[in-house]
C-alpha cells in the first residue's frame, strides 16, 4: 500500500505559478509510475501529467504543454508538478496516483491507478 499526500496548492493570481508536492509513503516508491490529475466541479477528472518510475519518461496532456511541468525526486519519495502561467480555467483539485511499475510506463486514465492522494485545492483568480 502506498499513502499519498499532496501540498502547495492555494489561490494564486492569472499568470502566477505554484509548485504541487506528492509525498509518498509505505512502499518503495521507485516501483511506481506516477501522475498528476485535477477535477472542477461539476467536470470529470482530467488527465494533467504523468512520469515512469524513473523519471525517463514524462507525458503531458496537449493543451498543457509548456505550462506544467512534472517531476519527481527518488530519494525524497516525491513527486512534483509545476505549474506556470496558471488561468482561471486551471482552477480545480489536483490529484496525484501511483500505479504498480509495469510496462505500459505513462498512464492517461484515472482507472489506470492503483493509488490516490486526497486531492489539493488550486483557485486562479482572474
Amino acid at each position: 500500500q502506498v499513502q499519498l499526500v499532496e501540498s502547495g496548492g492555494g489561490l494564486v493570481q492569472a499568470g502566477g505559478s505554484l509548485r504541487l508536492s506528492c509525498a509518498a509513503s509505505g512502499r518503495t516508491f521507485s516501483n511506481y509510475d506516477m501522475g498528476w490529475f485535477r477535477q472542477a466541479p461539476g467536470k470529470e477528472r482530467e488527465f494533467v501529467a504523468a512520469i515512469s518510475w524513473s523519471g525517463s519518461t514524462t507525458y503531458n496532456t496537449d493543451s498543457l504543454k509548456g505550462r506544467f511541468t512534472i517531476s519527481r525526486h527518488n530519494a525524497k519519495n516525491t513527486v512534483y508538478l509545476q505549474m506556470n502561467s496558471l488561468k482561471p480555467e486551471d482552477t480545480a483539485v489536483y490529484y496525484c496516483a501511483a500505479k504498480i511499475q509495469n510496462a505500459r510506463l505513462i498512464a492517461t486514465t484515472p482507472a489506470e491507478y492503483d493509488y490516490w492522494g486526497q486531492g489539493t485545492q488550486v483557485t486562479v483568480s482572474s
